[in-house]
């Protein structure tokens, strides 16, 4: 079944839904999670995945990210809460096989990974803060999957959206999907109108000055807030 939201979400870039959410108020906007391979743009539902440091009481845990790639299903981004870790590892190589085997579309690492020749080989579109060979066997276990984790003070829940591209990460509650999504069409819409202006030789301080600021705070005003787009489909 086609994801109608995820579609949207895969027309627009990362700069336009961070400006959606930021009119709407609604967190969502991750900083510095920049490509370490495959350095192509994804969209898709979360999956979570969240880690902490290991200790006695979790001794023969499974294996980080097992769970979550064992139930993933095509077009799934599973999102690692590695809570800003960059000397040890929260994803590798091995992982990134069981991904590509379920065709996931793509990871998201507050933190650290590693063996990241293997990755671009297998061609995985990887996010993530920080690359480093150092495993995490020992200091580091998965604590839970697929529930709400903290990335970066964002609440990433399972089935909310996440775009990611050259600029970074977004995560779109998916409760609020509808109501970012058509905010962040009618800013594409506007900067599509402002490119042309340029490329008809239009002086840029008027394309980008006072007016421009102006009318954009009107479409912030005027952006949809009605019960209806508050939906997660």
């Amino acid at each position: 079944m086609t994801d109608h939201h995820v579609g949207r979400l895969s027309r627009l870039d990362t700069c336009l839904l961070s400006d959606a959410l930021a009119a709407e108020a609604i967190p969502g906007t991750l900083s510095g999670l920049v490509p370490v391979a495959a350095g192509r743009s994804f969209a898709g539902r979360a999956s979570t995945v969240d880690l902490g440091p290991a200790g006695p009481a979790t001794a023969g845990a499974r294996h980080l990210g097992t769970a979550a790639l064992d139930a993933a299903v095509p077009g799934t981004v599973i999102v690692v809460a590695h809570h800003g870790v960059a000397g040890v590892a929260g994803w590798g190589g091995i992982l990134s096989r069981g991904a590509v085997r379920a065709g996931v579309a793509g990871i998201v690492v507050d933190g650290a990974v590693r063996d990241v020749d293997e990755i671009r080989e297998l061609g995985l579109a990887v996010h993530a803060a920080a690359v480093t060979p150092r495993s995490a066997r020992g200091t580091v276990v998965e604590r839970g999957w697929n529930r709400p984790v903290d990335v970066q003070g964002v609440t990433v829940t399972p089935g909310d959206l996440v775009r990611a591209d050259g600029s970074g990460v977004v995560v779109v509650p998916a409760s609020m999907a509808g109501r970012v999504l058509d905010t962040a069409e009618r800013l594409a819409e506007r900067e599509a109108a402002m490119a042309a202006a340029v490329q008809d030789g239009i002086a840029m301080s008027q394309v980008m000055g006072a007016a421009y600021e102006r009318a954009i705070q009107a479409q912030f005003h005027t952006a949809t807030k009605g019960p209806d787009d508050h939906d997660s489909t």
